[in-house]
């Protein structure tokens, strides 16, 4: 799993993310909001966490939960933590590999015809950085 901090740089680098089933999250709440459940990790799941479209945007309703009084947030109160699978996805047509090395994954990609590699011991961490590369480049 991709780290916070790749998960917000690729945020605001301008990832967008719709919340389907499955995805996993994190809140980040205003500096004045105090919850120690910001590092706790969260799947959007209709039995349990549901995206809801409203006509203001889409919020994430915390069904049935009764450990903490949170009924609902933005999205803009979370932030996306991407598989490797969405990662690899997200690379589109720039992803070349993924290679194994001793003691890392390395993931090229390809743009304007220049490969790049990103090295991490994590593969999707390797990926989002690639990732968040593209998407500092196309802007």
């Amino acid at each position: 799993m991709i780290t916070r901090d790749l998960a917000l740089a690729l945020r605001d680098a301008g990832l967008a993310w719709h919340p389907a089933e499955g995805d996993r999250f994190q809140l980040v709440l205003p500096d004045e909001v105090e919850l120690e459940i910001e590092a706790d990790v969260f799947t959007v799941s209709i039995m349990t966490i549901e995206a809801r479209r409203t006509p203001t945007g889409t919020i994430l309703a915390f069904n049935g939960t009764t450990e903490w009084a949170l009924d609902a947030v933005t999205v803009t109160e979370a932030v996306w933590l991407p598989r490797e699978d969405q990662l690899r996805d997200l690379l589109r047509g720039t992803f070349r590999r993924l290679v194994r090395l001793d003691d890392a994954f390395q993931v090229e990609i390809e743009i304007a015809g220049q490969p790049l590699l990103f090295e991490h011991p994590d593969p999707s961490e390797a990926y989002g950085r690639a990732l968040l590369a593209l998407i500092q480049r196309s802007r």
